[in-house]
């Protein structure tokens, strides 16, 4: 694995220990790699309602996507049980707003394991998009 990935993985493992999760106790984190470098993270935050929870990687891109950033690379997630968690569906419609279908999507598999790696298209083939509105 090379350096930016692993230093983007670890970003993702660090933001977890930030996650509010007092009913799943799975806390996952995600760092979200714009095109000029830059990176944002995001921890999920759960709510007793659970439809009003944040997920880690919408976190993330808001943040991103709140500084003005619309082009990314990469997206690293993590969770507690560094088991290769995949963004959700809904996270991952959220991520086709603002991002390609080229962007590589990292999933944390432990420390003394290769990260599984898959493109945004791959995981949402046929995505809901402006065009389909119109």
């Amino acid at each position: 694995m090379d350096e930016e990935t692993e230093a983007l993985i670890e970003a993702a493992r660090e933001i977890r220990s930030a996650a509010h999760v007092p009913y799943s106790e799975y806390p996952v984190g995600a760092a979200i790699e714009t095109t000029d470098g830059e990176v944002f993270v995001g921890c999920n935050l759960e709510n007793a309602n659970y439809s009003n929870s944040l997920h880690a990687e919408e976190v993330a891109i808001s943040d991103a996507v709140k500084r003005g950033h619309r082009d990314f690379t990469r997206l690293a997630v993590s969770s507690g049980r560094q088991d290769g968690v995949t963004p959700c569906g809904m996270c991952r419609q959220t991520l086709a707003e603002f991002c390609d279908d080229d962007l590589r999507v990292i999933c944390d598999e432990g420390a003394d394991a290769e990260p599984s790696e898959y493109t945004l298209g791959e995981l949402l083939p046929n995505t809901i998009t402006e065009e389909m509105l119109e």
